[in-house]
């Protein structure tokens, strides 16, 4: 039995359709809907992709079609998000195509967000892990940490919620057009404006780290080569 939408779910996808698709059924098990944005996958993929919205009655939007800007594309993606969040009054959730989410993930995610003190809430992320339950990338600082609460530390949008009071604060359209990646940035804007920041540890997902980008596991088998690759081909740019 689907749930009612009181969070609006985005997934952008970048070809690892293997992953991105249990990424995807992991959400749809759960018992809600979403939205893919597809950014200039194979054509193969993308067709997988509009069998899958068939199959599983997800909306895919192929961002290629709409825009002739080169991926990654996750700036166009968070501004149309935003806007579709404010005309239905519902907060952002975020789940990358390298996150696979539990039953119960974006449930803990809405009740995270009520206000635990003076402070509204801005953001309240997922902790990741790997298959061993270990806490992995992005969140390595975070091994020491045993209690979910407020964390002025960088957030990923691996599997985050946004509140839609944070959303009316900050328009995305201020977003630096130079930048790939903008997880840190608003991460950081959301304390800015004065809201908290909640990292739940009691909600682990399981992240499968730069599933999509493959060129980035060189941060950890050949760190030289990969900021070589990062500096010289403007790649990456957070």
């Amino acid at each position: 039995m689907a749930h009612d939408p009181i969070v609006h779910i985005i997934m952008p996808v970048k070809d690892s359709l293997v992953t991105a698709e249990e990424a995807i059924r992991a959400i749809v098990a759960s018992g809600h809907t979403m939205t893919v944005y597809d950014d200039n996958s194979t054509d193969e993929n993308a067709a997988r992709l509009d069998a899958l919205s068939e199959e599983l009655g997800i909306r895919v939007v192929h961002i290629g079609r709409e825009t002739d800007h080169p991926s990654p594309n996750y700036r166009w993606v968070l501004v149309r998000s935003q806007r579709e969040c404010l005309e239905q009054g519902r907060d952002l959730v975020i789940i990358e195509s390298d996150v696979i989410i539990r039953p119960d993930t974006i449930a803990k995610l809405v009740a995270g967000r009520k206000t635990r003190g003076e402070k509204p809430t801005g953001m309240v992320a997922a902790v990741t892990v790997n298959e061993q339950g270990e806490v992995n990338f992005p969140y390595e600082y975070a091994r020491k940490i045993h209690e979910d609460g407020a964390c002025k530390k960088r957030f990923s949008f691996c599997c985050t919620l946004l509140t839609v009071e944070f959303l009316r604060a900050f328009d995305f359209e201020q977003l630096d057009t130079s930048k790939n990646w903008y997880d840190v940035t608003i991460s950081h804007k959301s304390t800015e404006l004065g809201f908290e920041n909640l990292l739940l540890i009691s909600n682990p997902v399981l992240h499968k780290p730069h599933s999509s980008r493959p060129w980035k596991q060189l941060k950890y088998t050949n760190p030289l080569l990969y900021y070589w690759r990062k500096i010289t081909q403007h790649r990456d740019k957070i």
